[in-house]
């Protein structure tokens, strides 16, 4: 199917769903990619071979990689379900080239798995993780307070804001359009590297895929650890005491982990709300929390970001009070 071209200013704050727009159409092809890449070809002993997503940042999307481990390591289960893992960014890769996948079976318990993955990349390991099983049992069951928020449908999409970016992030902001994520992304602001503003304190968004997907055992989990991967590390520039940007800093992402508490429906939607907890040095903690349309906690995430500049700082690497706005100069 070919995607029509965007002409003039589409409008992206009405519904995705249904809407026939190229926007859909590119954002439902992108599902397809990511479920093909997601599609493990076993090569014997534990080991798979995978392809990946259409190269939208360059390299391999974190978020990518964090769920091709979990689906290696959910091959080799046959009953339990996914309810963690820990991955570790080593480097990055390329999208133009196979990931070949190894998983270790760390152990098989009575009623727990847990599985050690290495993703490879022409004979490189790109992400290193841990990835553990359980019976998916639900009782107990616990819930903090939801945070109030706009429903989804009253919030833009994310690419209304990529409409929406000053000139000279306007060629970046274009790929969210052209070649978007396989998602639909609601937000009430724009991200900083859509020149959203430095600010502290929390940013929630919606989000749910574009389509139904067929339920399957880990299917739903492992998409949504591939989407839990998305802002998190612009929350560390939104969050960063210094004016920072993404034209005179970098950012990469050290690792990331995922807990998922219930089971996953991620064709429904669902409000991610992202905090940084810590910021010294050149380092950041990023958490996350994960709620359906209910209001029940269904995933909380964690991740620990770099954040420096591309040349060599005239002032020492700062931490900040996130819970004063102070900034400690060390």
């Amino acid at each position: 199917m070919q995607t029509p071209e965007l002409t003039g200013a589409a409008d992206f704050t009405g519904p995705l769903r249904g809407s026939g727009t190229s926007l859909e159409i590119s954002t439902l092809r992108a599902l397809d990619q990511l479920e093909h890449a997601l599609t493990m070809q076993p090569v014997g002993n534990d080991q798979f071979v995978a392809g990946n997503e259409a190269g939208r940042f360059g390299r391999l999307f974190g978020g990518q990689l964090v769920a091709q481990a979990m689906a290696a390591a959910a091959a080799t289960v046959t009953t339990l379900t996914p309810h963690s893992i820990h991955a570790l960014f080593l480097r990055s890769g390329s999208s133009t080239a196979p990931v070949h996948i190894d998983v270790e079976r760390t152990r098989d318990g009575r009623s727990m798995s847990s599985r050690r993955v290495v993703v490879q990349q022409d004979g490189r390991a790109l992400l290193v993780a841990t990835v553990s099983f359980d019976p998916d049992s639900q009782t107990p069951q616990g819930d903090f307070e939801a945070p109030t928020v706009p429903a989804p449908e009253s919030m833009p999409l994310l690419q209304h804001w990529a409409q929406q970016a000053p000139p000279d992030l306007a060629g970046s902001a274009s790929s969210w359009v052209d070649n978007p994520p396989p998602l639909e992304m609601r937000i009430a602001e724009a991200p900083t590297f859509l020149g959203g503003p430095q600010s502290l304190g929390q940013r929630a968004h919606w989000m749910r895929l574009p389509r139904t997907v067929q339920r399957g055992i880990g299917v739903h989990e492992t998409l949504m650890a591939y989407a839990s991967d998305y802002l998190l590390l612009d929350m560390a520039f939104r969050s960063h005491p210094r004016p920072v940007n993404y034209t005179t800093h970098i950012g990469l992402t050290l690792d990331h982990a995922i807990w998922l508490h219930r089971p996953v429906q991620f064709d429904q939607w669902h409000l991610y709300t992202q905090e940084t907890m810590a910021l010294a040095g050149h380092r950041a903690l990023v958490q996350g929390t994960i709620l359906d349309a209910d209001g029940r906690h269904v995933a909380s995430t964690a991740q620990e970001v770099l954040v420096r500049p591309m040349s060599a700082p005239d002032l020492p690497p700062a931490s900040v009070d996130l819970a004063h706005d102070q900034e400690i100069t060390t």
